[in-house]
Formats: structure tokens, sequence, C-alpha cells
């Protein structure tokens, strides 16, 4: 796999908007819940996966320490 770097700053404001989303996403779980649903599809891939997700490249980004993944 190919090595990517990304810039501190360019880091920072990505976990940022990635927190953005996820606090949205936690404001009205239960519309948006059901929009996710209808986009997506299927029913293995729902609003708490898009959540961990987030949570996770937050983490990785350093956006947070990981507290709640682990």
């Amino acid at each position: 796999m190919p090595s990517t770097s990304l810039d501190t700053t360019d880091a920072v404001e990505l976990a940022e908007i990635l927190q953005f989303i996820s606090d949205w996403l936690d404001t009205d779980a239960g519309q948006l819940g059901a929009s996710l649903a209808r986009f997506v599809g299927h029913p293995a891939y729902h609003i708490g996966v898009l959540h961990d997700d987030l949570a996770r490249f937050i983490f990785l980004l350093g956006g947070n320490d990981g507290e709640h993944l682990f």
C-alpha cells in the first residue's frame, strides 16, 4: 500500500469535521438513521456502524484519545 502523508493542520481540520458529523448524527439519529438506511439499502450498515467508523477515523487522526472505542 502506498504511503500517504497528511499535514497536521489538515488532519486536525479533518478530525474536526468528522466530529461535527458524528455530533450531528447524535442529535437526530431517528431521522438520519432512516435516511441512511434508504441511501445504503442494506441493514448491515446502519447509523451505529457509521458512528463507530467516524469515531475510529477521528481517533486515527489524533482527534481524541479513543476512550469509547475500547
